[in-house]
């Protein structure tokens, strides 16, 4: 085994220079940087010491790819304090993988050392709340999506990449221009909506207009997504960085305990899929969404500008697909390059758990896949979770392969 150093680092990056790869985390307690704790960081045959600096960062270069342990030693934390995670008997140990970014990231959020006995039920109903919240903020993505595979019948694998755009566009406001919060994620969900309507004007309508079918317009929206995914890390690196107010202490509701920042996510949620509904059923243009949905052929000939509902669509659905991706940074949380394609299969199972092209459908589709994923980690090793989000959606899908809501149609 190769080990740099027999001593613990005095500076807060080691090896940067020597390697290709690299290992960066941050060291807080109560949301404020701390200092001097020694971190540990070894796999494939090496391992390597280092200490946080006084912003609370550190970094180490690693000479390859592969699977790492960052162990923090809590001997050098203050006198009381000890690293805390209900869910994990050993919190001060992060399992990472050095990938195709050729980085990693481990972070330590540290706070008074008491741990406190919580019973089943009060568990439950904690995981019945955030998967309400995870439900919704994931309704938003998931509507966008259904919209569009509604209208165009396109299966768009680059959706994943608006909800990153939306996230990103609120980091690059709110952190790297120091811009008022709520102005940032305005500017945003705004320029998330000009991102769907540049997509459909550059490349989804010139498609259409050729005559290119369904698959190949598949094909190419994966590809959009390796490349819209890969640009992102170009100009944002691999690093999770958390955009304002992240981190908020909770608030004590009677039994419930949310942050102001999770409370907010949900009134917003439910506000902007209030409207949605209103949009859909009571303005003409939704309805003659709703009608495109149902028979674009039928639709056009009575009068309906097809593209023109498309069109709007793409602006609702990149709107929608950017503040899903401001909630969920606050979620995670954290803003990151591929924090879309995390969640990707998600919305795709929430889209056709609830039935396909039905807006209304996704919203139960994603309700449904939210608990799931939340509840079941008082089973299911929360590195888990995801995977049985996916079953439920095989095993709904065997018994009523149309969706929640959605309808028979006759084959052949």
């Amino acid at each position: 085994m190769l080990t740099i150093g027999s001593a613990p680092a005095t500076a807060d990056e080691v090896g940067l220079d020597e390697y290709d790869f690299k290992v960066s985390g941050l060291v807080e307690l109560n949301d404020k940087p701390l200092a001097g704790v020694e971190l540990v960081i070894e796999g494939s045959g090496f391992k390597v010491e280092v200490e946080s600096g006084d912003d609370g960062r550190w970094a180490v270069g690693v000479p390859e790819k592969g699977d790492y342990t960052v162990t923090l030693n809590e001997e050098t934390l203050p006198e009381g304090i000890a690293v805390i995670d209900p869910e994990d008997e050993t919190p001060n140990v992060r399992e990472i993988t050095v990938g195709q970014s050729g980085s990693a990231v481990a972070n330590f959020f540290i706070g008074k050392g008491e741990r406190n006995t919580v019973s089943w039920g009060q568990q439950l109903l904690d995981r019945v709340i955030n998967g309400l919240n995870f439900g919704l903020l994931l309704a938003l993505a998931a509507i966008g999506l259904s919209l569009i595979f509604g209208t165009t019948g396109l299966n768009n694998f680059a959706h994943a990449e608006m909800v990153s755009f939306g996230a990103l566009m609120a980091l690059t406001f709110a952190v790297q221009l120091a811009l008022p919060l709520w102005l940032a994620i305005i500017i945003a969900i705004v320029l998330s909506a000009g991102f769907g309507f540049t997509l459909d004007a550059a490349i989804w309508k010139p498609l259409r207009r050729k005559g290119v079918g369904l698959i190949p317009m598949m094909i190419v929206s994966i590809g959009l997504s390796l490349a819209l995914r890969y640009t992102f890390q170009l100009f944002y690196g691999g690093e999770i960085r958390q955009l304002p107010f992240a981190g908020m202490a909770d608030l004590k509701l009677g039994p419930i305990s949310l942050s102001p920042i999770d409370l907010a996510s949900m009134a917003i949620s439910l506000v902007v899929l209030a409207g949605v509904a209103f949009f859909l059923l009571r303005t003409r243009i939704g309805k003659a969404t709703r009608a495109v949905s149902d028979n674009p052929s039928l639709a056009s000939a009575s009068g309906i500008d097809v593209d023109r509902v498309i069109r709007i669509v793409w602006i609702v659905g990149g709107a929608l697909a950017g503040l899903s991706g401001i909630l969920w940074a606050y979620f995670r949380p954290g803003v990151s390059w591929d924090m879309g394609f995390q969640i990707l299969l998600l919305i795709f199972a929430a889209v056709t758990l609830g039935g396909l092209g039905t807006a209304f459908g996704a919203l139960v589709g994603s309700l449904i896949v939210g608990l799931f994923v939340e509840i079941s980690t008082l089973w299911l090793p929360s590195d888990m979770k995801y995977a049985g989000a996916l079953v439920i959606l095989i095993l709904v899908l065997l018994f009523r392969p149309q969706g929640v809501l959605g309808r028979k149609e006759r084959i052949g």
